[in-house]
């Protein structure tokens, strides 16, 4: 059996691409043989940024014609200064204006039907129909195709997304979860904490946490590091939490950064390696320092309360010699969970 129409529509923000979206393209995909998926903001939603809107649909849809539409993409398209995004909030006749624009100067077609869930579907249908016909008199009328308005399918919408992402993360798409998961990173000195705040945190939070690796080496090694594995370390920390996307809740929580690897290699061997010294300015969307506030504890491997401090203050100064900045954990491990989940932002930014 045929599809119903030549050229479908669906224009959104799509920020973030959601199962509500991904229902509405795939039944638009199943009645047209061409799909056209159009996605502009004015301003752009947190986290949403038009390349990485233009990734999830080329993910997710790769057989669909993709218009991301921003200021400088008319400019390419249109020439310098002929047109521009209209703001959010604009009348609903300048943003269907806008739209048919981009149907007939931009992708040099008109469309068969509009897919929304919205009520506003039928005026944006019969609003493109008198474009299309004022340019190509014998078109037909634009369909409206209607799915879902109740949202009883796919019970979700981007701004619960922004708000709390956390919350509704399984409505994600795998390809978009990937890129908004954000990276924890928890610095301390020995004996401050990081590992069973790493735990705790991935645990409550129901995530993931990356072990340090610089340890497991460590341990394998009987404490024989030499200064190339400094290097070593980093480059497989980083490996394993960018590894740690796919499985992650909006959180990883990374127990260290390359930044202690840093500070391990310029103490245990005088001097850090260029590619350590450029790792160790990895970027994390959120830091925490660990306080050494509580008794020393002795495992076997690490140096005495003194160190610890000297370490924490290393943080201290580092950090904020990088501008970097940090939440700091104090107190008990069950204070410092509770803290840190009432702080950790779990909308989209």
């Amino acid at each position: 059996m045929s599809a119903p129409f030549e050229t479908g529509l669906i224009v959104g923000k799509f920020a973030p691409l959601h199962d509500g979206h991904v229902m509405l393209i795939e039944e638009a995909r199943r009645r047209c043989r061409h799909l056209i998926l159009i996605s502009y903001s004015n301003p752009e939603m947190p986290g949403s940024a038009p390349r990485r809107r233009a990734q999830w649909l080329a993910d997710c849809f790769p057989e669909c014609t993709r218009l991301v539409v921003t200021d400088a993409r008319l400019d390419e398209w249109l020439g310098t200064g002929c047109a521009r995004v209209p703001p959010n909030e604009a009348p609903d006749e300048v943003h269907r204006d806008f739209v048919a624009m981009l149907c007939l100067a931009v992708l040099g077609r008109g469309v068969d039907a509009v897919f929304t869930s919205e009520a506003y579907g039928e005026g944006f249908a019969a609003h493109l129909t008198r474009r299309f016909r004022a340019r190509q008199p014998g078109m037909r009328d634009v369909a409206h195709v209607l799915l879902d308005p109740q949202r009883r399918r796919v019970p979700i919408s981007a701004t619960l997304l922004r708000e709390d992402a956390w919350r509704h993360w399984d409505h994600l798409p795998p390809p978009v979860a990937r890129t908004l998961v954000r990276r924890v990173a928890l610095l301390g000195g020995e004996s401050s904490g990081k590992t069973a705040l790493a735990q705790a945190l991935a645990r409550s939070l129901g995530t993931v946490w990356v072990p340090e690796y610089g340890r497991e080496l460590w341990e394998a090694r009987g404490g024989a590091l030499e200064p190339g594995d400094m290097a070593r370390i980093a480059r497989e920390q980083i490996r394993r939490e960018e590894g740690a996307g796919g499985r992650a809740r909006l959180y990883i929580f990374c127990d260290t950064s390359p930044l202690t690897t840093l500070f391990y290699a310029r103490e245990m061997f005088g001097r850090a390696e260029p590619e350590l010294v450029q790792a160790a300015g990895r970027a994390y969307d959120e830091v925490v320092l660990c306080a050494p506030d509580f008794e020393f504890v002795q495992d076997g491997t690490r140096r005495d309360a003194a160190f610890r401090a000297r370490q924490h203050a290393w943080y201290e100064a580092e950090l904020a010699a990088r501008g970097v900045r940090y939440r700091l954990a104090r107190g008990s491990l069950e204070r410092r969970v509770a803290e840190l989940r009432r702080a950790l932002p779990r909308g989209i930014t």
